[in-house]
């Protein structure tokens, strides 16, 4: 996922301006609009500006308090995940809200757990080339993106490939300090990770996949190819995606068995 830099959904932003401008022409605050639907003040302002997707509850109180007679809450169809994004930017905007992140990664380290002498690994052998301002630019939007496995209330789940785990792209030195990395966060009452052996045919070895639930507990699936991302919320796909998770899981190390196998890589390098 190099193409981090991203507007939020069109229909979150116009959604949002909508609250914003029926809140303002009914004469209510952003405070008493928050205290009644049960939001912070800093809550109502990132829905109304589109950072964040406004939330049911939100357009409910919302329409109710300003006499929109409905008009404000038909949105909540809009705001619904498509059955197929075919767009990096709007799996970012779902990544960021969402409170459980699973993903398999067979290949490369995950971008929330890569150290910066990984990431600038990976983006200075991006083809086509990239400048310098536009690797400097992705290194900080990753690592901000990974500020999000600090909040102990969202769950993430990681297996990582065997071949990624023995990787040491072009210096074992940035790699130890990668695998460690790995054991530090690891130890987070909130994060998991798993490593998948290389040895023996098992559904993972179709590629990568992520699966993601949002606060309304909807659930979708991201997968990448070479030059293809797609993000999906068709009940029946997210299904197969979830059983196919299941089944790479299954086969993984255990637990313990992976950190003591990132353990001695370590060692070995």
């Amino acid at each position: 996922m190099t193409g981090e830099t991203s507007q939020p959904p069109t229909a979150w932003r116009y959604c949002g301006n909508q609250i914003k401008l029926w809140r303002t022409q009914a004469g209510i605050s952003r405070e008493e609009l928050g205290k009644e639907a049960g939001y912070e003040y800093e809550s109502v302002k990132s829905m109304e500006q589109g950072r964040r997707r406004p939330t049911v509850r939100l357009l409910e109180v919302a329409d109710e308090m300003c006499g929109a007679r409905g008009l404000l809450l038909a949105a909540r169809d809009y705001l619904q995940p498509e059955r197929v994004l075919s767009h990096t930017q709007d799996y970012m905007q779902y990544e960021a809200e969402a409170i459980a992140y699973s993903g398999y990664h067979p290949l490369l380290i995950p971008g929330l757990l890569q150290t910066e002498q990984t990431m600038r690994a990976l983006f200075n052998c991006h083809w086509p080339p990239v400048d310098d301002e536009t690797v400097e630019q992705r290194v900080a939007q990753r690592q901000e993106r990974q500020l999000k496995l600090a909040t102990p209330t969202k769950t993430f789940d990681f297996i990582i490939g065997e071949s990624a785990v023995r990787n040491t792209l072009d210096d074992r030195a940035s790699h130890k300090r990668q695998l460690r990395h790995l054991l530090e966060v690891s130890e987070r009452r909130n994060v998991t990770i798993l490593v998948m052996p290389t040895e023996g045919a098992h559904p993972g070895l179709n590629g990568s996949l992520v699966l993601l639930e949002t606060p309304e507990h909807e659930r979708l699936a991201y997968e990448e190819a070479q030059r293809t991302k797609t993000l999906y919320a068709d009940p029946q796909r997210v299904s197969t995606a979830s059983k196919t998770y299941a089944l790479i899981a299954a086969r993984s190390l255990r637990t313990e068995e992976s950190v003591r196998f990132i353990a001695k890589v370590a060692e070995e390098i």
